[in-house]
């Protein structure tokens, strides 16, 4: 009997597995047994009943709401106040929201993990996907979107991504466009070198010809010996980094939690697909 493994046959039987967990500040927030838990606090009303169903103690129930309310910035549970029936346990719109932000997640998660499980039972593909994902490049902003809107013309493309509810204009020639294979609905990658990404107060007023203004929260500045690095927190959640001088950040009074706009050109935007 032969011992050897013929080629394929190993990876065909290989599958990936891994349970999602929420963090917060590097602290375990929430996993499958704590939304479960929370779920069963918000149809129950109660932390006893909900520790009962679940088969742990009620020290354990409140231990685990205890730590949530702890790292969250808003309790996701609350006590309501006794009266004619009694008193209990109620879900807040935060936890409620937190339960909805877990599903999705958990979508997504299986998704990743079916697409990789496929990836590993093809191992030339899966070698490509791992080159992909550390590949290198020197643009530093890196967003993901999904195109909504492509409209050509002579000589460029000019392509709209969704990013997170913002849109992101990009200006690429339509041999580009073409060799990408873009369509509305696909994923796209934009690449966006920090030193093309101009900021502004969002308070500016200024009208300008850049096609993009990115607005959010200033969530990072790093000063060097000429330039300073400023990490801006986008309204949809993506973030992006602007480099500008040190004079350029004095002018505009820049600071940790205060409002800035990014202004990006579209022909600054490289667009990427994953192969």
């Amino acid at each position: 009997m032969s011992n050897i493994i013929e080629p394929g046959s190993l990876e065909a039987s290989l599958k990936t597995s891994g349970p999602l967990c929420l963090e917060i500040d590097q602290h375990r927030f929430a996993g499958h047994g704590r939304i479960d838990l929370l779920r069963r606090i918000g149809e129950t009303g109660s932390i006893s009943r909900a520790a009962k169903a679940m088969g742990m103690s009620y020290k354990q129930a409140w231990d685990a709401v205890d730590a949530m309310n702890n790292l969250a910035t808003h309790p996701l549970v609350s006590r309501r106040a006794g009266g004619r029936h009694g008193g209990g346990t109620e879900l807040t719109d935060t936890g409620r929201r937190l339960i909805q932000v877990f599903e999705v997640a958990e979508r997504e998660h299986r998704r990743f993990l079916d697409c990789l499980s496929q990836s590993v039972q093809d191992f030339d593909h899966f070698h490509h996907l791992l080159g992909a994902i550390n590949m290198k490049v020197s643009a530093r902003n890196n967003l993901r979107g999904i195109v909504s809107e492509i409209k050509s013309g002579a000589v460029n493309t000019e392509v709209t991504l969704n990013i997170n509810g913002t849109p992101l204009v990009a200006m690429i020639t339509n041999e580009s466009a073409t060799s990408l294979g873009l369509a509305v609905g696909t994923e796209a990658f934009a690449l966006i070198k920090a030193s093309f990404v101009i900021l502004a107060t969002e308070d500016g007023g200024l009208r300008t010809s850049a096609r993009n203004r990115l607005c959010g929260t200033i969530e990072r500045i790093t000063a060097g010996a000429v330039n300073t690095e400023v990490v801006l927190a986008l309204d949809g959640g993506s973030r992006l980094t602007a480099m500008i001088t040190n004079e350029s950040a004095h002018e505009l009074e820049l600071a940790d939690g205060t409002r800035a706009c990014a202004l990006i050109k579209a022909p600054h935007v490289i667009l990427a697909v994953q192969d």
